[in-house]
């Protein structure tokens, strides 16, 4: 199977305009087509898609805002669960830009290179093999996501969980965290942004060694730094 269905997620995860309610029924037709094997999945993207197009854009595009830009849990920026604001994330920035300009991907000077819908255009446009082991190795961020979601009882929960499906790592365990306050006040955002980045190191990984090791998050970002063989 091709990787074209990641560009279908990506815009499905991205912020929602009336451009992609138009390609709604064509994004659609695309997870009835390349996910019959996991019918699971197909049904949970279809029901997803039928929302954003039943939906008034802009009521749309304010639950989008209250959901991703209000606080970190959810955020679509996959280093922001890796490093948090360490100095590791910029090293992280300009590896993941390598890897893009590696294969000749062009970058949109609006957004940050870890952004999620971004990534997933990439991915749509390089090798299959390659891309599925990205998202392999990035699999504890997206069982992150998806559980956190699920836990709002939001449709974008099934990005996530389609991500892990194609990457055959559905059965992956989250890092575990103590339970997380799950509050719209302001005053709640305010100790959001205090939170400390989710940790995938070695005392989080329940599939690690007796002789340690990184997580399997950070693994996916020294993999980012190492180029491809030719």
């Amino acid at each position: 199977m091709t990787m074209r269905i990641l560009k279908a997620l990506s815009a499905l995860l991205d912020y929602p305009t009336a451009d992609l309610q138009s390609a709604l029924p064509e994004i659609r037709a695309m997870i009835a087509s390349d996910l019959k094997p996991s019918q699971k999945t197909a049904t949970a993207l279809d029901k997803m898609a039928a929302d954003l197009g039943d939906s008034d854009l802009i009521e749309l595009q304010e639950r989008y805002t209250s959901l991703f830009d209000r606080g970190r849990s959810v955020a679509l920026h996959l280093y922001e669960h890796v490093h948090g604001d360490s100095r590791d994330r910029g090293s992280a920035m300009v590896a993941l830009m390598e890897l893009y300009h590696r294969h000749g991907f062009a970058l949109d000077s609006s957004e940050l290179p870890d952004y999620l819908p971004l990534l997933l255009e990439f991915l749509s446009q390089i090798d299959p093999q390659e891309a599925r082991g990205i998202l392999r190795d990035a699999a504890p961020i997206f069982a992150l996501l998806r559980d956190r979601l699920d836990k709002r009882q939001s449709v974008y929960a099934a990005v996530p969980a389609a991500l892990l499906a194609l990457a055959d790592a559905a059965a992956v365990a989250a890092p575990v965290r103590p339970p997380e306050e799950d509050d719209d006040s302001f005053e709640a955002l305010d100790r959001a942004w205090d939170e400390a980045a989710v940790t995938f190191g070695p005392e989080n990984d329940p599939h690690r060694t007796s002789g340690g090791g990184c997580g399997k998050a950070s693994a996916w970002v020294q993999a980012i730094n190492t180029p491809s063989p030719r």
